[in-house]
Parts: C-alpha cells; structure tokens; sequence
C-alpha cells in the first residue's frame, strides 16, 4: 500500500472534454493541466460557460452519453496507489466506490439534485448504505448528527421532511450533509452558492470553511464571484473558454494577476472601502463551436497584439515571489509581463 498523506490529491493532466452536438463537435474543456494540494481549498474562477463545470464532472466521470473526456485524472487516496479516473469505464465498480465516498460532490442547484418524492432523510442514508455495510439504524444516527453539525434546527424530526419543506438555505445544507456523509478526501463543490441570498451565501460559505479546517478533507470550490475564492481559497486556477489561463496562490492571483482575463475580472469586482468605478469586461463569451486560431481571449483584450491571434500562446511558469508555481498562458508575459 502506498501512503499518499503528504503532495497532490489530484493531479489532471491534459483534460480534453467535447460533445457531439449534431454534426458539430464542441471542445468544452480544451487541454486543462490541473494540481490540487491536499488539505488546501483549490478556487477554479471564470465566467459562466468558460468549462469549469465540464472539469467537475470529467471528474467525476458524471458526463453525459455525448460527452467525450481524455487526458488523465490522477487521484491519490491517502491509502492504497493512485488511480487514473479517465481509465475506468463509467459502470466500473471500483469508480462507484470512489465517487461519492472517497470524492463527493455539491451540485450547483440544491432545488433540481434532491429527489422530490423521497423524504430529506433516506436520501441522506442512501449514500451511507451503498459505500458502508452498516446496520439502517446506525446510518439514520449518522445523517442525523450530520443534519446537526451543519445547524438545521431539529434535525432529527427534519429527516422525514421532503425538500420541498425546506428552505434554499437549508436545502444546500443538505447537500453539504450528503457529500461529507462518507467523509471523503475531496470535496467538489460547484457554485455552493447559486441562487441564494447574500446573507445565506456567507453562511454557507463560512460552513464550509469550518468543515474543511475541522476534517481536513480537500476543496475544489468553483464560482465565478472572486470576492469567494478571496475569501476561501488557498491557491486559484482562472479559467477562460475551456483554458486555465492563469493559476497560483491567491497572493499571485490578487498581488501579481498577470493574464488580462484576470486583471479585468478584478477589476469589475466591487471593493468595500472604495469608491472607483467598475469596469466590466467589454463583449461576450464566443461560441465554443466556432473558436478561433490564437488566443480566445484576444477579441475582448485591451493587450491583443498580431500574435494573440494567430496561434495559441504557452502556459509560462512566471518567477513569482511566492515560489508557489505561477503560471500564466500569455504572449504579453514573455517580455516581462503586462506590468512589467
């Protein structure tokens, strides 16, 4: 048995996601090289549409019949070797062991991922019983103690709710509860967030902080608010149009953003304590069908030069001050960088 306690839980290498759309082919996740540490909170920031959903469920092998992924996803569970994810079929046994027990998943709308017509309860204890031969009435204490720790107010008689009973707030709440019910190693959670109001944002998030520093397990938080992974994460990819095109750690995306895509992302972010005027990134997301030679950004670039056009630039390894490996995919950047 290898011992994997210390590095990388994750390592994707070269993720290539597409779909078949009539007789189009959509390149939805275009040659994502990912590390993600383990213990750490890993923020995967970018517009809606720009892939970052498509990476969370390559991931977890959740694609849809036309969904195609290649590449290699390297998991290490802290016992036992290494596994590639992309190598196992979909119906493989040992894949349906490892998602939802050694990696789990908060989906991005609580409303349509709980079941309507099963009590909150037995949807929560499902997920105990496929991965633990445990006796039902231990696997009921079990959900009912999780429905506690996350603060859902009489969680012992809120387990023969349906979810339709509980709130927004609340319903998230439950879906925090069945990903950690099997305390997994990784947890994914894709836009935790969405649809709910400022105040339950902060306490959702500030749950998941909690829960992270007290189990230790590993986040992949995605979201397209920076202000989140500001407050969250430990390192940050940026993600635009199936690309990471910038990543470090948070001091490198927020001290020393390099890729104009970032700069004008923190730029349109509002800051408490100051009265500068937003300045929201001019354009649209082009349609991933029909991407251009060169660097996708280059039509909405204040920095576009004949090059940015032509061909695709290199992901550079930067000389960051923090020594944590900052990466940056833009021609600019060859002479010294944008600020530089």
């Amino acid at each position: 048995m290898e011992n994997n306690e210390a590095g990388n839980i994750l390592s994707i290498k070269n993720l290539r996601t597409s779909f078949n759309v009539g007789q189009r082919i959509v390149k939805a996740v275009d040659g994502v090289s990912l590390e993600v540490k383990r213990g750490k909170i890993l923020g995967l920031v970018g517009e809606s549409g720009c892939g970052k959903s498509i990476t969370a469920h390559s991931i977890m092998q959740l694609l849809p019949k036309a969904g195609n992924a290649k590449g290699e996803i390297i998991f290490r569970p802290k016992e036992g070797r290494e596994i590639d994810l992309l190598s196992m079929k979909r119906t493989d046994r040992r894949l349906r062991s490892i998602r939802g027990k050694k990696i789990s998943m908060i989906f991005q709308d609580p409303q349509s991922s709980l079941n309507p017509v099963y009590r909150v309860g037995d949807q929560i204890i499902e997920n105990i019983l496929t991965h633990e031969k445990i006796p039902h009435k231990e696997a009921r204490e079990r959900a009912a103690k999780m429905l506690e720790t996350l603060s859902i107010p009489k969680a012992r008689d809120r387990m023969n709710d349906y979810p339709h009973q509980f709130s927004g707030g609340m319903k998230q709440r439950v879906m925090i509860a069945m990903g950690l019910i099997c305390n997994p190693e990784l947890l994914i959670a894709d836009e935790p967030t969405t649809a709910l109001d400022v105040t339950i944002q902060a306490q959702i998030l500030e749950l998941i902080r909690g829960l992270q520093k007290n189990f230790g397990f590993t986040v992949i938080l995605i979201t397209h608010n920076m202000g989140i992974v500001a407050d969250l994460a430990d390192d940050i990819a940026v993600m635009y149009m199936g690309k990471i095109v910038e990543s470090g750690s948070k001091e490198d995306i927020f001290l020393r953003p390099s890729h104009p895509y970032t700069q004008a992302l923190l730029k349109s972010v509002p800051v408490l304590g100051t009265q500068g005027k937003l300045i929201p990134i001019r354009g649209n997301t082009p349609d991933p069908s029909e991407m251009l030679p060169g660097c996708a950004f280059a039509p909405r670039c204040d920095f576009c030069k004949e090059a940015c056009t032509e061909h695709p630039p290199e992901n550079i390894l930067t000389s960051d001050e923090s020594g944590q490996g900052h990466r940056v995919r833009c021609f600019l950047y060859d002479k010294g960088g944008i600020n530089g």
